[in-house]
């Protein structure tokens, strides 16, 4: 699944795209597209078309455009969200273009200084959804999330967590939240209600820079030890974000349909039995959550719990 970084290189290519355009019709092929849309296809269309759109802007897995209301001086209240679950891209194409494989909704958008361009919204496995959400108060009147100065967020994102590169993230508030909980601290990275962007890989290699056993409870984690690890998890969505994100097959790219080449410098992430980077010992896959974890047992090694005494 795209994380942050994925997510962050899409939102960027797409904003100088849409900022200021107006849309002139949509296109639903697969109204699957629209899980998150509580009316048909041809009401998505509807709702859309003739419609000017702000810049985009992203939380956690979330991108939004917010749309200009008829006064265009007041602030947006509503705007169109897009989740790319497993395999959705926005892809930026020539007006005309031939459709993409797995087209599931095509926007035709007239920029004011680009001209005509097509926003496709393709996705394989079809986990992704399009919808339009209001837009609600941010509870720290902070700005919503990246590329918006707007102290709003979507309704359905509200429930997600600011990321660890977000100017408004509270270290403090994070420390407080692991303090009080007994999760493994790999489930607690993957929770987005606590810290959004972090996925799968990420959390990998977050913890195999910080030396952390992925099943260390979150709770039994110093100040110092946390602090280390948001350090660490920062340093890593960066990294992946100045490369593009992490791509290893055709299916996480930018709009232009590149991918990026992280997935060559990862230590930890899908290197199961060869050598750790740091002390040349084996890296370990076991099963969580439904997937897998990769570390070194060498250099993560889990606490051991104290013994209770009779």
């Amino acid at each position: 699944m795209p994380e942050l970084p994925e997510v962050e290189v899409v939102r960027a290519g797409l904003d100088p795209a849409v900022v200021g355009a107006t849309v002139l019709g949509v296109t639903v092929l697969d109204e699957r597209a629209l899980t998150r849309f509580p009316g048909s296809g041809a009401q998505f269309e509807a709702a859309l078309t003739g419609r000017l759109l702000r810049g985009a802007a992203r939380r956690g897995k979330f991108i939004w455009i917010p749309l200009v209301p008829a006064a265009v001086d007041d602030a947006p209240h509503e705007a169109l969200v897009a989740h790319l679950g497993m395999s959705g891209q926005l892809l930026l194409r020539a007006p005309g273009a031939a459709p993409e494989r797995h087209e599931r909704v095509r926007l035709d958008i007239q920029h004011p200084e680009q001209g005509e361009i097509a926003v496709v919204f393709a996705d394989q496995r079809t986990f992704g959804s399009l919808t339009l959400d209001p837009l609600v108060p941010t509870p720290d009147a902070a700005p919503g999330g990246w590329g918006t100065t707007e102290a709003s967020v979507p309704q359905q994102v509200a429930h997600i967590a600011r990321d660890p590169l977000d100017p408004a993230f509270h270290d403090r508030s994070f420390r407080d939240a692991l303090a009080r909980k007994d999760s493994a601290i790999k489930r607690v990275l993957l929770d987005q209600s606590t810290i959004s962007g972090v996925g799968n890989i990420y959390a990998d290699e977050a913890l195999w820079h910080a030396r952390i056993h992925p099943e260390t409870p979150a709770r039994t984690l110093s100040t110092r030890a946390v602090n280390g690890l948001l350090g660490d998890v920062r340093v890593v969505l960066e990294r992946a974000l100045a490369e593009g994100g992490t791509s290893f097959d055709a299916q996480y790219v930018n709009v232009n349909g590149q991918a990026g080449y992280f997935a060559h410098s990862l230590n930890a992430y899908g290197r199961t039995g060869e050598p750790c980077a740091r002390c040349g010992g084996p890296i370990m896959r076991v099963s969580f959550m439904n997937r897998s974890s990769h570390f070194c047992p060498h250099c993560q090694k889990l606490p051991r719990r104290p013994q209770s005494v009779s």
